[in-house]
């Protein structure tokens, strides 16, 4: 049974599905069929079987509760600021969050074991390039290199569609962004049947001190206000925007920064599986924009307030192009101005909508930036939709969820 054809798309994506555990059945994560294990992935794997930390600080996760998800890589100076941003994030101890790492690095590590001001749980990809260091997914030393003809250099590798073949430390992030909303929605203890959002921010998001109780208002109004929106989100799709300043919600095409949705808008991004992991583009939110999305067959619309609860300060590594006046990062520190509108929530139920229509930025029709063109990728990442997936769908109650 497809959960959009047992009730109207727009109220099933802004109602919160109550899922009983009799009604589904979990099939136990598996390896996936391309990869033989090592020593270390086989100890991650492990390590995500492990519960939270800091049950003693914080038994109870608070009824109707967002989850956090922090997916991160190796930037330890930008984590510490992330995660001293939240620290003062006002009803951050009523959550769990769960922070994904793309592979194991020490540092991260113990930046993320020294949270103490809520529930905390961390996962580790077990199939990250990262871990691998002389078999696919990282490198293999048959892969053929850059424009390499696989024929004449008998290399393993198919390239991408401007000839260019793979490099495990720029797939890996798509791998780990689908690796890891595989994981959190379909296969982990915690997280398997929550019935609400899920927020998902990165290692280089700054999170306002009122980003949790706008969020909480934003999953809450969104039904009522904006039937057709999948999601909620922090902050403008346009990165360098800080808001508008208005008096009213804003329904705007999707955000890659700070965004929220619930398990039915993740069912449809699932059922899009093969084209999400065929498109040849190595970045997750472009392939989202230019073909998941376009498939649901209307505007994907995200509801946000007119003044931001997030801000994206990553100015090294693979995210590149932020001026001198806007948020960025010099020697360890951030240069962010938290005023006291930002300490508090500041949406207000009674706010209209106001909807942008006919936005720019990529959409149907782009065909990629390539760096994603290698078959062995396409397969794992098909297989990453199996591992944790429901089996067996039978009817849910979608009664929308009344706090």
């Amino acid at each position: 049974m497809h959960l959009d054809k047992s009730n109207t798309i727009s109220s099933l994506i802004n109602s919160d599905i109550y899922e009983s555990t009799e009604s589904i059945e979990i099939i136990e994560p598996k390896i996936p069929k391309l990869l033989l294990q090592n020593e270390l992935s086989v100890s991650l794997n492990k390590r995500n079987q492990i519960p939270p930390r800091n049950l003693d600080l914080y038994p109870k996760l608070v009824k109707d509760h967002v989850v956090i998800v922090l997916y991160v890589h190796n930037r330890p100076q930008y984590l510490q600021i992330v995660i001293d941003s939240l620290s003062r994030v006002e009803g951050i101890s009523e959550t769990l969050l769960i922070v994904s790492h793309d592979g194991y690095f020490e540092e991260m590590n113990k930046i993320v074991e020294g949270i103490k001001f809520c529930q905390v749980k961390q996962i580790f990809a077990p199939y990250s390039p990262h871990i691998f260091s002389n078999s696919f997914p990282g490198v293999s030393p048959r892969d053929c290199k850059d424009k390499d003809d696989p024929v004449e250099k008998q290399c393993e590798g198919t390239p991408d569609q401007y000839g260019n073949h793979r490099s495990p430390t720029i797939v890996s992030l798509k791998h780990h962004w689908w690796w890891m909303m595989n994981t959190v929605w379909d296969g982990l203890t915690e997280t398997r049947h929550h019935s609400g959002h899920i927020l998902f921010i990165e290692e280089d998001h700054f999170i306002y001190p009122n980003a949790y109780r706008n969020m909480q208002l934003l999953t809450e109004l969104k039904s009522k206000k904006c039937p057709d929106c999948y999601a909620a989100n922090l902050a403008p799709s346009e990165v360098k925007s800080r808001g508008e300043g208005w008096e009213s919600l804003v329904a705007e095409r999707m955000g890659n920064v700070g965004y929220a949705f619930n398990r039915t808008v993740w069912r449809k991004i699932h059922n899009k599986a093969a084209g999400f992991c065929t498109f040849d583009d190595y970045n997750w939110d472009i392939t989202m924009w230019s073909t998941v999305y376009p498939s649901f067959g209307s505007p994907v619309y995200t509801l946000r307030g007119s003044r931001t609860s997030a801000v994206h300060f990553g100015k090294c590594g693979l995210h590149q192009g932020h001026s001198r006046n806007l948020a960025c990062m010099d020697n360890g520190n951030v240069n962010i101005v938290v005023d006291e509108l930002d300490k508090v929530a500041n949406i207000k139920p009674e706010w209209e909508v106001r909807k942008y229509d006919h936005q720019a930025g990529y959409q149907a029709g782009f065909k990629g930036w390539g760096g994603w063109g290698d078959v062995r990728d396409h397969e794992l990442c098909v297989e990453f939709a199996k591992i944790c997936n429901i089996s067996v769908y039978r009817p849910f109650d979608t009664r929308a969820h009344k706090p």
